[in-house]
């Protein structure tokens, strides 16, 4: 997916911008950047690859090579950005996170005209090169942000650094991935993540509203358009991508996961399926906190029966070839055999998505001894790719575990009927169930419900996403 961050200060604030761009990490693997403005250099740009190593690493000589009073940042799990972008709005710097699904439409219906674009591997084009062009097509900054927002098929969380040291945030028009603000004694801060700026000093000043643009300088906060009523913010944020510490609309992840996992449990007892288990335990790390609160609820004992190696395997590092790739999660697992081997054993992951490297999970703790494996998801069953926000670079609904099941039990017709399947109370949603339970051989499989997640969370449902799991936006 990604995050931004960025600080206009009366100080030179690379440093403080390097750590907060450097806790959005968990957000994005591909590609870091950042740009700077400063009154006798201007601005100012790097963007480096992060895939195989830390953004850290790749811009710890940052300081020797920029620097700043302003300054954004950016975690990218898509196209290469900050982008310097020059029209007649001036010089200026943007990055943005989410996605934009029309790419090739708007530039027929608004670009033919004017303007060109890079094109990228595969004839791809750089969806910021695209939405600061759009931007650019109006008198001000503000009338093409809100253009941007009306036009574009997706979302757009949009941070601008301009010619003149001053920020421009902008959250998306239904306010799917949060923007936050804080501010110090030497300026103002604007973050997808509020721990990253409240561990650099800052305290929070506001949450911007749906499709809120506010300007930030070393002074002031303005607001140069109000937000709007009506939001869809992303549940799965709450249950995947958010970092524990994280606090959306009020609400913390870890403690959404705590509530969550415990109502799994209830659940679970209130339908009899209180089996012999030894150990509760997540699969690391995000599946850890719903465990946590499922063996609170339960009185069942939490263990790690096994534990990621994360000194040299923190990264997702993919190979190209499958054999490899099963090779490098292999190595990432190490048991801990007193707590796998002859044990009844239940865990709770954040979510089944293609299921790959769950099947891998599961068939390292049978080979290490252990006498059952129980799965519950803290999510429903994923039945449709996300189209608002760059959650994975699958290609196909058909690399969803739930979609490839289906097929399998029904064939094409199947897929008619994903609203049945979604549910675990009618007969085709029972069967897609059994269907991933034997196929993982899992001695039982359980999904959390779309309103077990919304109760969770703790927001009115009208004010929640939930297409991934059923098509409802």
């Amino acid at each position: 997916m990604g995050g931004f961050f960025g600080i206009a200060s009366k100080q030179d604030c690379m440093m403080d911008v390097f750590f907060g761009v450097d806790y959005h990490s968990h957000l994005g693997t591909r590609r870091g950047g950042m740009a700077a403005w400063d009154k006798e250099i201007g601005l100012q740009r790097k963007i480096h690859s992060i895939e195989n190593s830390p953004f850290r690493t790749k811009f710890e000589h940052i300081f020797d090579e920029m620097q700043g009073t302003s300054v954004i940042g950016c975690i990218s799990d898509s196209d290469p950005q900050p982008l310097l972008i020059r029209s007649k709005l001036g010089t200026f710097a943007l990055t943005t996170v989410g996605i934009v699904n029309n790419s090739d439409q708007l530039i027929q219906d608004y670009m033919e005209h004017g303007g060109h674009f890079d094109a990228m591997t595969g004839g791809k084009i750089n969806a910021n090169e695209l939405i600061a062009s759009l931007i650019s097509l109006k008198s001000n900054f503000v009338e093409g942000i809100q253009f941007v927002q009306e036009v574009v098929e997706g979302t757009a969380n949009i941070l601008i650094l301009t010619d003149e040291g001053h920020l421009i945030a902008a959250r998306d028009k239904l306010g799917r991935i949060p923007v936050q603000i804080g501010k110090n004694e030497d300026g103002y801060c604007a973050s997808f993540e509020e721990f990253a700026f409240t561990k650099l000093g800052f305290e929070k000043v506001c949450e911007l509203g749906p499709g809120e643009i506010v300007e930030l300088t070393s002074d002031s906060m303005t607001q140069l358009a109000a937000p709007g009523t009506e939001m869809r913010m992303c549940a799965f944020l709450w249950s995947y991508y958010g970092y524990p510490t994280s606090t959306y609309e009020g609400i913390n992840v870890e403690a959404m996961r705590y509530r969550n996992g415990a109502a799994i449990a209830e659940r679970d007892m209130e339908q009899g399926r209180t089996m012999e288990i030894d150990y509760v335990g997540g699969v690391p790390d995000s599946g850890t906190p719903h465990a946590i609160g499922y063996a609170n609820r339960t009185g069942k004992s939490f263990a790690r029966a096994f534990i990621k190696y994360t000194p040299t395997w923190s990264r997702s590092f993919t190979p190209a070839r499958q054999s490899d790739r099963k090779k490098v999660a292999k190595m990432k697992q190490i048991p801990v055999h007193e707590l796998i081997k002859d044990k009844n054993l239940l865990f709770v992951d954040d979510s089944i998505v293609r299921g790959t490297q769950l099947q891998e999970t599961v068939d390292f703790l049978y080979e290490n001894g252990a006498k059952s494996v129980h799965m519950r998801s803290a999510c429903p069953p994923i039945m449709y790719g996300c189209k608002y926000l760059n959650f994975s670079r699958s290609t196909s609904d058909m690399d969803l575990i739930s979609r490839r099941v289906i097929v399998e039990l029904e064939g094409e017709e199947g897929l008619k009927h994903i609203e049945e399947y979604a549910d675990g109370n009618t007969e085709r949603g029972k069967a897609m169930r059994a269907a991933i339970r034997d196929k993982f051989k899992f001695d039982s499989l359980g999904f959390q419900t779309v309103d077990g997640v919304i109760k969770a969370i703790g927001m009115d449902k009208c004010k929640l996403c939930t297409y991934c799991w059923n098509g409802k936006e």
